[in-house]
């Protein structure tokens, strides 16, 4: 009698069972299929973006049939087992497991993942991997509350810093990145890859970029929380033609060159003379401009406070005592803590002096 009652409900439940294993069927074609389609990421800035964005679309090809047939399982349970009206105190069948099927839903699902876990590895060590021709260029990346600064070394073994980011297309470079206080993360999404700047070591990773169309620029972001101006930690990646990049790479090796750029750069130079041109220099080498605003640096930045207005009244004193102890004097609707107090040891002391020269004489016309 039991052995009937069992046939006549698996029976019975034969039909629900396909009709549910159809609609799961088509609702993870149809995932599947807006997966592909969607545009999750930017545009492909690097020859390694296409094999990440590749491996991304083989984990939704394989992800959304599991998670159809998860959902399908649980809601078909929930529809036709549940307990009904009566049923409160009543038991359920004594249901002996299945050994084949606990086999099966044990081993495909390692299996995928297994697959899963080697196809990874190989992306990886792809992505990864130096150029054969051994034609690599290294960029030191530093990182700081609130903003990206580069170090190139020129021919002569000299090194220089900028503010933004300039690569040559169709190049290996690596990147050598540090932190010079929390953690940060290095990131710029064209690129695809990321990876942390942790105070106290150095982390690596190497990308050839690629121009996309008429796209030669990148925004280069943190991906790691750093504080009350992690939103604002922006910098550009300028990708150029070899040609372009070696002529701007030569400009910048030149001391006389790059002091020619800076003079030229705006009014102050011109008022202020020589240690003027420097400290405009200063502003723009340590990332001032991604806090402040500043009319003759071109600056707009609001995490801290408007230089042009706080400025305007104060004298040299007040200058200096503001960047090496910021949290002396706080100006009326900020805080605490926005500043980083480490610009009194990062900045040089004939630096600083000229950063003063150049904030006092651009805020007192």
């Amino acid at each position: 009698m039991r052995a009937e009652m069992e046939r006549g409900r698996d029976a019975s439940l034969r039909p629900a069972i396909i009709r549910a294993a159809v609609l799961g069927a088509i609702a993870a074609v149809v995932g599947v299929v807006l997966g592909l389609l969607i545009h999750w990421f930017p545009a492909q800035g690097s020859t390694q973006a296409h094999k990440i964005d590749t491996f991304w679309d083989v984990l939704i090809i394989v992800s959304v049939p599991i998670f159809v047939l998860v959902v399908t399982t649980v809601l078909f349970s929930v529809v036709k087992f549940r307990m009904r009206p009566g049923e409160e105190d009543l038991d359920g069948p004594p249901i002996h497991g299945n050994t084949r099927l606990e086999v099966i839903w044990t081993a495909v699902p390692a299996t995928i993942l297994i697959a899963l876990c080697a196809y990874a590895y190989i992306v990886l060590h792809d992505v990864e991997k130096a150029p054969a021709n051994g034609r690599e260029m290294d960029v030191k990346v530093i990182g700081r509350q609130f903003t990206w600064q580069f170090e190139y070394t020129g021919k002569d073994g000299k090194k220089f810093q900028t503010t933004q980011l300039y690569v040559p297309e169709g190049r290996s470079v690596r990147f050598n990145v540090v932190s010079e206080d929390v953690l940060h993360d290095f990131w710029v999404p064209a690129w695809r890859m990321k990876i942390d700047a942790v105070p106290g070591i150095t982390t690596h990773y190497r990308i050839t970029p690629v121009k996309t169309g008429h796209t030669v620029t990148y925004p280069v972001v943190c991906a790691e929380l750093c504080g009350l101006g992690h939103a604002f930690m922006r910098q550009t990646a300028h990708v150029m033609t070899q040609q372009a990049f070696d002529a701007w790479f030569a400009k910048q090796s030149n001391p006389s060159a790059a002091a020619g750029g800076a003079t030229a750069g705006g009014g102050a130079a011109a008022g202020g003379g020589a240690n003027v041109a420097a400290g405009k220099q200063v502003f723009a080498s340590n990332g001032c401009a991604a806090c402040h605003t500043l009319s003759d640096a071109g600056a707009s930045g609001s995490i801290g406070p408007d230089l042009d207005k706080v400025l305007a009244s104060q004298n040299q004193a007040f200058i200096k005592q503001s960047i090496v102890d910021p949290n002396a004097v706080i100006a009326k609707g900020f805080q605490k803590g926005i500043m980083p107090e480490t610009f009194k040891t990062q900045i040089k002391p004939p630096d600083l002096d000229a950063l003063v020269k150049y904030l006092y004489t651009v805020t007192h016309k």
